[in-house]
């Protein structure tokens, strides 16, 4: 969900300020958001099996991340069905957009209607409701994915750029080789 939030955040900054590293940053967080809500979906399905006797359940949690899941694929499919990056950027922005309202209904799922999951264990009022020997591994964990999201975010992008820059000079090339030609 954080992964999301942040392309649907740069998507906006593309759309509104037009600028082209806020659209890269979304293009290249978005695989890594679909690993991550792939793990999720298949570990806590091996979780389920043992708890709730069924590897899946059309639980209200469990289907709105799945639909997240389908909008990462929908949004990596945009940038791949579009040649004109400009285009494509506008286009895939859209799409995380409109994507981002499903992260409340992933949030408060678990409240809105009756599923098998527990509502919230950390960020609730009164206080954390986890004990403190698995509430510090969780934040530990928490802090430890969003550091390895920005460490390979920061790779994509910059890997992003340098094949843009090696693609217009590239083009560079061939268009002086045509003149001297």
């Amino acid at each position: 969900m954080f992964v999301y939030g942040f392309m649907a955040v740069a998507s906006a900054v593309g759309i509104i300020w037009k600028h082209p590293l806020a659209d890269q940053s979304a293009r290249a967080a978005a695989p890594i958001g679909a690993v991550f809500t792939a793990l999720a979906l298949f570990t806590g399905s091996l979780w389920g099996k043992p708890m709730w006797g069924t590897y899946w359940i059309w639980d209200a949690r469990l289907t709105s991340e799945l639909v997240l899941l389908f909008l990462y694929f929908g949004y990596l499919g945009v940038w791949e069905a579009i040649e004109d990056t400009v285009k494509a950027a506008r286009v895939a922005a859209i799409v995380a957009l409109v994507g981002a309202i499903n992260l409340p209904i992933i949030k408060f799922s678990v409240e809105w209607w009756n599923t098998l999951h527990q509502p919230a264990s950390i960020m609730k009022s009164g206080g954390a409701s986890i004990h403190p020997e698995m509430l510090w591994p969780l934040l530990i964990s928490i802090v430890a994915f969003n550091l390895y999201f920005i460490t390979v975010v920061l790779w994509r992008i910059e890997n992003h750029i340098i094949r843009r820059q090696i693609r217009g000079l590239q083009f560079r090339l061939a268009e002086e080789g045509q003149n001297n030609g």
